[in-house]
């Protein structure tokens, strides 16, 4: 064995750890599924609320009915419910390894006169023990924030369908020994919803700061309300009312093209598997199913672009980079924050796709259709065709991984930071980085030389599996990987028919910016 081949033995087992301790290290992490979930809950929130100038039209109350579903409130209660339990849960656990972490390595004091002096190797261990009881510290902070604004939100929601006991018991839970602007509000609550009701002197500026959406117009009409202030009341309604049209648009939009496109996705889903089997190798499927790439490099080259230029450039290289570069990285910046993730990007792209030229120019030219972007031919209807199915496969697929899960295994950071963002050129730049840059570079490395390269080895049909598995896992987060594996069997289906890049990448952009549509609306 020569000195590359044993360095890149090495560097292959490198690539692997380091690429399974970001995927483990993504059990304890939420999904983003649970975020999105209630972000969608609250927009159902505010369109039952929808009062239509023609109130007495059967037809708008059967669409809203259709949009918000029975009983919107109750279901909105369940919903807060299960993302209270879920964090409860997490805080328990961050709490247990703390206390653990505080057991192996407790706080020394000036009285520990009888604790002898550690070796030298000791310190450095206990510095990034240190550091790991901040992060859980922290991590603490943020998980109990979060549990007293969902007992904010949860006891109005208790308290609107007349449980107003529960309400009160809620709010109860917030109020703790060091007062805080949420255990205010709490306070605030109760009062408003107490019998008698008990009215503090800034009960409205509290509401106004800690409460939003329906939650906030809600309060503030109890209070109004009590204080017998018609003017603060109408207006407070009539913003209400707009809020809630508009909610109601978003979920048109959110639920109607998404439903209709699945809706299409099952029905071509089920005509082509008909005609696969009745015209077997006749139908579109059997398109050159079986027709391997011809693979002039061994596996040697496969993982040397892949340990060299994607893994390793990833995880290593470039983090590197990016930490020495003066690159503006400001936390709860949008603009700064889209700018860095768009930056790591394109450089770990330019890597990849820099090592996978040098690694295989020597074996140009190339044999036939080996990376073919061809604009001509039917690569639109494939890539348009796919996504459609691709739809309800991964939704099912999603359904089940939820199950499994429980709101755990971790998610893109990318879709949290799409989310929350409410600046247009922030937002420019992330549907740039996603539904241009990364269908590119993805589809080129894993659907362009990875599937292709497989076929030397194995048939077509588990080249597709094995690289849509290596598509999902680069994600890095375990949640995502039977989603991911999914969509990328219909990328790998997608251009093993059509023998064109430009299909998968039409469908990955289409899909990326599906979501992306989908995360503004819920967000804006």
């Amino acid at each position: 064995m020569t000195i590359k081949r044993l360095l890149l033995f090495g560097l292959t087992l490198l690539a692997i750890l380091l690429s399974g301790l970001s995927l483990f290290g993504s059990w304890q992490k939420p999904q983003f599924q649970s975020s999105l979930e209630l972000y969608q809950t609250n927009i159902v929130l505010q369109a039952q609320a929808w009062q239509p100038e023609q109130s007495n039209d059967e037809n708008l109350k059967l669409i809203q009915a259709a949009i918000i579903g029975e009983d919107p409130l109750d279901n909105a209660t369940k919903q807060y419910l299960e993302a209270r339990q879920s964090v409860q849960t997490n805080l328990d656990k961050a709490k247990a390894e703390l206390t653990k972490q505080r057991q192996l390595y407790p706080p020394q004091t000036s009285l520990d006169v009888t604790v002898p002096t550690p070796p030298k190797p000791l310190p450095n261990i206990q510095t990034s023990e240190v550091i790991k009881e901040k992060q859980l510290q922290k991590s603490i902070s943020k998980l109990e924030k979060l549990l007293d604004e969902l007992d904010l939100q949860l006891g109005i929601l208790q308290a609107k369908q007349g449980q107003t006991d529960k309400a009160l018991k809620t709010w109860s839970q917030l109020q703790k020994q060091q007062v805080t602007e949420l255990e205010k509000t709490a306070i605030v609550l109760s009062g408003l919803w107490n019998n008698p009701p008990k009215l503090l002197p800034n009960a409205e500026q509290l509401i106004q700061k800690n409460l939003n959406g329906w939650f906030r117009s809600t309060a503030l009409i109890e209070l109004y309300q009590l204080q017998q202030r018609p003017d603060a009341l109408l207006a407070v309604q009539d913003a209400q009312q707009q809020a809630a049209t508009e909610a109601v648009f978003k979920l048109t939009i959110i639920g109607t093209i998404p439903t209709l496109t699945a809706f299409i996705g099952a029905l071509l889903l089920f005509f082509l598997l008909g005609q696969r089997l009745v015209k077997g190798k006749d139908s579109v499927l059997a398109q050159n199913d079986d027709q391997r790439w011809s693979t002039p490099w061994n596996v040697e080259t496969i993982l040397q672009v892949f340990v060299l230029g994607f893994f390793l450039m990833g995880q290593l290289f470039i983090p590197t980079l990016l930490s020495i570069l003066p690159i503006p990285h400001l936390a709860g910046n949008a603009r700064s924050e889209a700018f860095y993730v768009l930056v790591s990007y394109v450089l770990v792209a330019s890597g990849a796709l820099s090592v996978l030229y040098f690694s295989i120019k020597r074996f140009f030219p190339l044999p036939e259709n080996w990376f073919r972007f061809n604009i001509q031919g039917n690569w639109f209807w494939w890539g348009l065709g796919g996504y459609c199915t691709a739809l309800p496969i991964v939704v099912i697929v999603s359904l089940i991984n939820q199950q499994l899960w429980q709101g755990q295994g971790g998610s893109n950071p990318l879709l949290q930071l799409a989310l929350e963002s409410k600046d247009g050129i922030a937002l420019g730049i992330f549907f740039f980085t996603a539904a241009i840059a990364a269908p590119f570079f993805e589809e080129v490395l894993f659907r362009g030389f990875l599937l292709p390269s497989l076929t030397r080895y194995v048939p077509v049909w588990a080249a597709i599996l094995a690289s849509s598995i290596l598509f999902a896992a680069a994600h890095l987060s375990l949640s995502e990987i039977l989603p991911l594996s999914a969509l990328g069997m219909v990328l790998g289906v997608v251009y093993t028919r059509s023998r064109n890049l430009l299909a998968p990448i039409l469908l990955h952009s289409l899909w990326n910016s599906g979501t992306l549509l989908s995360l503004y609306l819920l967000g804006s």
